[in-house]
């Protein structure tokens, strides 16, 4: 007699977002309808959508800061609606404008340090020296961007599972997005998730693991950073060749930048997220069809 074993696998889905529909009043139009999107476990996925696509609310209420008229969101099963000590010490969000407090860091760090138990002072050091900030800083004295550098870095080192990010490259120099990406990528473990809602694209499409695009409360693509490249080949070209054989174009430096299908996924090129986010607005149809295809 035979004994078979059987092995189930499961994907572990952090954020569950499901039919959520919310406006900022009664008589004012959804700014999301019926919208349904998942967040699995472990990445750093990239949000991208045209202005007032509703981003920066689908992150508040996954954060649990509001709440939909309709439909639910769930983090690791539990409604975020119900704002529980266990679900909010393990989210953290850094909304595109925020204040801090007029008083030095070390301060800020006593009073809010506390409501994260997995917060690291060793964490906080390391992320301040990657954005040449010092330890005793005021926060009242700062620039906007020096602001953002140092929530971001009190963001990272609360060590939450969910990291929430509303533009956070906003404000920074040249400098301090390349930082910015140091940061990002130095922090990742396999147990976090970071979400970045941007339109700047260029400073995180090296960075992204997945891909999130949305029009309209839908969702137009939602795939790994490999997948898509695997699937599709970003080149810059002024090739008349190319261009006839390319699923979208548009101008660039020394030609077009042009998207292909790709016929060798085994050697994918990098990712142009610019092109690919203006590939899904004008012709998501076909955009689609490249990732149905078997």
């Amino acid at each position: 007699m035979h004994t078979f074993a059987v092995y189930y696998f499961t994907i572990t889905l952090m954020l569950e977002i499901k039919d959520i529909t919310f406006s900022y009043g009664r008589h004012r139009p959804p700014v999301l309808n019926d919208f349904s999107a998942n967040i699995r476990d472990g990445g750093i996925y990239g949000l991208l959508g045209r202005n007032g696509a509703g981003k920066s609310t689908l992150l508040y209420l996954a954060a649990g800061l509001l709440t939909p008229q309709s439909g639910h969101v769930y983090y690791n099963g539990t409604d975020t609606r119900f704002r529980r000590p266990s679900t909010l010490s393990d989210i953290f969000i850094v909304p595109e404008e925020f204040s801090l407090p007029n008083i030095r860091l070390g301060e800020f760090l006593r009073l809010n340090s506390r409501f994260y138990p997995n917060f690291s002072l060793d964490d906080m050091r390391r992320h301040l020296d990657t954005f040449e900030l010092e330890s005793d800083l005021h926060l009242g004295s700062l620039s906007m961007g020096q602001k953002k550098k140092a929530f971001m870095c009190f963001a990272l080192a609360c060590n939450t599972s969910l990291l929430l990010l509303d533009e956070p490259t906003n404000g920074l120099d040249i400098p301090g997005k390349s930082r910015f990406r140091k940061f990002i990528v130095s922090s990742m473990t396999d147990d976090r998730t970071i979400l970045i809602s941007t339109h700047q694209v260029r400073d995180i499409d090296r960075i992204l693991d997945h891909v999130v695009i949305t029009e309209r409360s839908r969702v137009l693509l939602d795939r790994s950073t490999a997948e898509i490249t695997e699937r599709l080949r970003f080149v810059n070209s002024d090739s008349p060749a190319m261009m006839q054989q390319a699923l979208f174009a548009q101008p660039a430096v020394g030609g077009s930048a042009l998207i292909l299908p790709n016929d060798n996924p085994d050697h994918p090129t990098e990712l142009n997220l610019e092109s690919l986010f203006e590939y899904a607005l004008n012709n998501p149809e076909s955009l689609t069809s490249r990732f149905t295809q078997q």
